[in-house]
């Protein structure tokens, strides 16, 4: 199948020289920088947000659509990773998540600083993000619940209420899903069948469905016609999606060039004003560079991504070679090129282009990102906590050299790693018991093991702004002796 709606531009490699700089902290003027902290957290729309994109977009109309045909049995098999039962730790008063004050809400639950059963039942899948007060799960029937803050509508249900329980998602009950992403207010949902889902804060376009509709409130198909999506995955405010031909598409927020289209896409409304050519439809990124010391820009041909993640305003993704790419917000070296530039397009990390060195695993938190090496060795670049130096280039993580990397969950500032058989937690404060070291001991600058969490098998792991879910392999019986001496959260209404 080809897409319907032609949106390649072609870029020339001199104007990718030209524009792929743009520093983080540079005399250009721009929008003041998000501060990436509790600020950003506001469900308030602003006008600037809201305005919309003057660009013309061909919605793809879904009843034309060919019927959908199931992704390869062993390619579903491949994305499906060890079911369990749920665990959570830290921020349960959704409301509070991000901010600085009480107001509006209605009941403060106290924070869990030790991990949690939280419900019975057994899931396939959890997600949740670094900017996330929301969290979406998988169950064995491959239907999509949801708990967590939902002001947009994010969680995909009738209203907006916040909905502090595992909830089914209405609307995709006739689908099976084999995948999700949190971003900031916004969702997306996989099928079996290569499709996307999404519903949301759409005030940049990061639902993808063609238009700034302020708020998606029921999970809506993207404006999409292609190959069959195999993953997905969500900044703050845009989205990442890629398909089975190792292509990727972007839509959503460009301030940062986190698109990977050789743009920040501003424009002056007005003498006083700035706005954004919001990309409102997926849109494939055509060009990966390298960059030598002196800034000469030689394009990298034949890419095919195998693995990406997104931090609040950057992405990072390896190809079929083991290489790395990033791009978007520079700030705190994030990108891993040892300078705080934004980068416009996916640019060549020259670490890891060394035999020995490659990449098998990316992780992004807010401001940092992690690689696991072919060799499993833990490499951090950018800035995991709110002071202190930052990493402007990869460097191994010495404290967890040995341990064999099962997987991990990056947040606001906090990395939760599940390996060898434990769960090694690793944030500076503020924390908010996301960690789950216990009440004593909230924070840690190095990599911690939690207690009460050794020989439990933790298949997957995942991070929002300030909670921690896991699931965890019952069908292990000493996992399972040690998961039914855990305390429940319970919710009393």
């Amino acid at each position: 199948m080809s897409s319907e709606k032609i949106t390649i531009d072609v870029y020339s490699i001199m104007s990718a020289k030209r524009k792929v700089g743009g520093s983080g902290n540079g005399p250009n003027k721009r929008r003041p920088k998000k501060q990436e902290i509790e600020e950003d957290f506001s469900d308030a729309s602003s006008d600037e947000a809201q305005s919309t994109s003057n660009q013309v977009e061909v919605l793809i109309p879904n009843d034309d659509l060919e019927p959908p045909t199931k992704l390869p049995e062993d390619l579903l098999l491949s994305l499906d990773k060890t079911p369990g039962k749920l665990l959570i730790a830290g921020m349960v008063t959704w409301d509070l998540t991000g901010k600085r004050d009480r107001k509006n809400v209605v009941k403060v639950r106290p924070n869990l600083y030790n991990f949690h059963r939280f419900s019975d039942e057994m899931y396939r899948y959890c997600a949740t993000g670094p900017s996330s007060a929301h969290t979406l799960l998988i169950n064995m029937d491959r239907k999509a619940l949801a708990f967590g803050r939902n002001p947009s509508g994010q969680l995909g249900l009738s209203d907006v209420k916040i909905c502090e329980t595992p909830t089914l998602v209405p609307g995709l009950e006739k689908f099976n899903i084999v995948q999700a992403a949190c971003g900031r207010h916004h969702s997306l949902f996989l099928t079996d069948t290569g499709r996307v889902y999404a519903c949301g804060e759409n005030k940049s376009g990061q639902c993808g469905i063609g238009n700034t509709l302020p708020v998606v409130n029921k999970p809506t198909p993207i404006n999409y016609v292609g190959y069959p999506i195999i993953r997905i995955g969500c900044g703050a405010e845009f989205s990442v999606i890629l398909d089975i031909k190792g292509n990727l598409y972007t839509f959503g927020l460009p301030e940062y060039g986190q698109l990977g289209h050789n743009t920040d896409a501003k424009y002056f409304v007005n003498a006083n004003k700035l706005s954004f050519h919001f990309e409102t439809s997926p849109k494939k990124v055509v060009l990966y560079i390298e960059k030598n010391k002196e800034g000469h820009v030689t394009p990298v041909d034949n890419v095919q991504v195998v693995d990406f993640a997104c931090g609040n305003n950057h992405t990072v993704a390896i190809d079929s070679k083991k290489r790395v790419y990033s791009w978007g917000f520079g700030g705190f070296g994030r990108l891993g090129h040892a300078e705080p530039k934004d980068e416009m397009v996916p640019r060549l990390i020259k670490y890891f282009d060394t035999q020995g060195r490659g990449a098998r695993n990316v992780y992004c938190g807010a401001t940092f990102s992690l690689i696991v090496n072919e060799l499993g060795v833990l490499f951090l670049f950018g800035q995991n906590k709110k002071t202190g130096e930052a990493n402007m280039y990869p460097k191994p993580v010495q404290d967890l050299s040995g341990w064999n990397i099962t997987d991990i969950g990056c947040g606001n500032t906090s990395i939760i790693i599940s390996a060898d058989d434990t769960l090694i937690a690793w944030g500076a404060s503020p924390t908010y018991g996301e960690l789950g070291l216990g009440e004593f001991q909230k924070s840690s600058t190095i990599p911690k093991e939690v207690p009460k969490m050794d020989n439990i098998k933790i298949p997957q792991v995942a991070v929002g702004y300030s909670h921690t879910v896991l699931l965890v392999d019952t069908d292990h019986e000493p996992t399972k002796l040690k998961y039914e001496k855990l305390p429940e959260y319970t919710i009393d209404n």
